[in-house]
């Protein structure tokens, strides 16, 4: 995949295109992440707020992933809105921002993200000129389009805020942590992310995400899951997380030489 066509998921994903799959990775690994990017996954996720990636591990593999011909993502900590701005410098074509929980937590997204008019996002993307081959001023032009923002909407806060948070300039669209989001509304009593409540409000993000003409995005722990998610409307879906389909490999790898060796 070229350059350009890596750099066209933005569009891809703005005009709801649809069924988009992405790993998750949150083991600091340029290699797996690139191993990953061989897959046909469209995208692949380095979680940093809960995984162990730090920038340069990070930089390096969003340049793996495009080096495989895929898009890289990166979920930056909380808050943490000065590594937004390096990863898109790096690279990435986009940035998921958890606990966005009102219109205020979305525009101060966008200041790091989008360059003026929308933002305030600071000049310095020299891998990222590397990346695409865009000049300076070309990059410029086109950085806003090129990436995008994504707002997790995963508590009660941020779902009572939906349409505010989808209303600011610049958030191209939501994630939905279904997990977060199930142990807000059941005020701490369980993890659930497969509740018919979530399904009830992830139906809903779809809904609201479709009348502001953005995408919505979500985790999935598993494929089976994803696949209905993908059925909800969703235009990205995780397929579970990394270390969970490595265990998952391993398991049924001895379990069918187990089986064999007793045959």
């Amino acid at each position: 995949m070229s350059a350009a066509e890596i750099d066209g998921f933005a569009d891809r994903i703005r005009q709801h295109r649809g069924g988009m799959i992405s790993a998750w990775i949150g083991i600091p690994d340029a290699t797996l992440a690139n191993h990953l990017a061989q897959e046909a996954f469209d995208t692949i996720v380095l979680d940093m707020q809960h995984g162990m990636w730090d920038m340069p591990s990070a930089a390096n593999a969003v340049a793996q992933v495009r080096l495989a011909g895929k898009p890289a993502l990166a979920r930056i900590p909380v808050g943490d809105f000065a590594s937004a701005s390096r990863l898109l410098d790096a690279g990435a074509s986009g940035i998921i921002a958890p606990m966005i929980n009102s219109a205020e937590d979305a525009q101060a997204f966008v200041k790091a993200t989008k360059y003026p008019p929308l933002g305030e996002r600071s000049w310095g993307p020299s891998l990222a000129l590397n990346h695409t081959g865009l000049s300076a001023d070309d990059y410029l032009k086109n950085a806003n389009a090129l990436t995008v923002a994504i707002a997790m909407v995963e508590t009660r806060a941020a779902l009572e805020a939906i349409d505010d948070i989808l209303g600011v300039a610049g958030i191209d669209g939501i994630f939905i942590g279904p997990s977060d989001l199930s142990i807000a509304l059941s005020n701490g009593d369980q993890v659930a992310p497969n509740a018919a409540e979530i399904d009830s409000a992830m139906q809903h993000a779809v809904s609201r995400c479709r009348a502001h003409g953005k995408f919505a995005c979500a985790f999935a722990g598993d494929g089976e899951r994803a696949g209905e998610l993908l059925k909800f409307g969703f235009d990205l879906v995780i397929a579970g997380a990394e270390t969970a389909q490595l265990r998952s490999g391993a398991r049924r790898a001895i379990n069918a030489a187990r089986r064999i060796a007793s045959a």
